[in-house]
């Protein structure tokens, strides 16, 4: 079962797992009401074969899908990278990750511009709204093998905060504001 918590804003250890003691732990409910991302389970074992990623991708428009390895032995600029992936930003698109094998933390602000961290281990698929600002880093493991999504060709473009101006961001905050975030199955 993944696990959401509120973190404090202290960025001096992004490997932290808590950064609260004891952590204030949220539901994967409360997680989409406050900030729009949403969290499937699904089984790495019968992922080819069971059609639960099929009917995902199919229902939601996702036409494109690579891989993406993060450690320290498969990413060109390991440390460059992961400082790049924990400095908080946002994308015009949705973000979706499919984690294959290892584990990490999705960083992701709710409507109170407060840090929730989202562990995520083999078989979580967490979707990002576009314009939510977020982050992601490893845990201790220091590795991670995900899949990643796209609708059409992908674009991948990180616009570093603060892009409060950008139409996906407004949108974004907008969605939040009225709780117009709509649940795809």
């Amino acid at each position: 079962m993944v696990r959401a918590w509120y973190m404090d804003n202290d960025p001096s250890d992004q490997r932290n797992e808590h950064h609260q003691n004891p952590p204030h732990f949220i539901t994967l409910e409360e997680l989409f009401k406050i900030s729009g991302v949403e969290y499937f389970k699904l089984n790495i074992d019968t992922l080819d074969t069971d059609g639960v990623l099929d009917k995902i991708k199919k229902g939601r428009g996702y036409t494109y899908e690579d891989e993406l390895v993060c450690s320290k032995e498969c990413l060109p600029n390991y440390e460059e990278k992961l400082k790049i992936f924990y400095t908080e930003h946002l994308h015009t698109d949705e973000e979706i990750r499919l984690v294959t094998e290892g584990s990490g933390y999705f960083d992701v602000r709710d409507k109170n511009d407060q840090w929730i961290r989202v562990e995520v281990v083999p078989g979580d698929l967490l979707i990002l709204p576009s314009g939510i600002y977020h982050r992601f880093t490893l845990d201790k493991n220091n590795f991670i093998r995900a899949r990643r999504l796209f609708i059409g060709e992908p674009v991948w473009t990180a616009h570093n905060r603060p892009s409060d101006n950008m139409e996906c961001r407004e949108n974004y905050v907008k969605n939040l504001q009225t709780g117009n975030f709509v649940k795809v199955q």
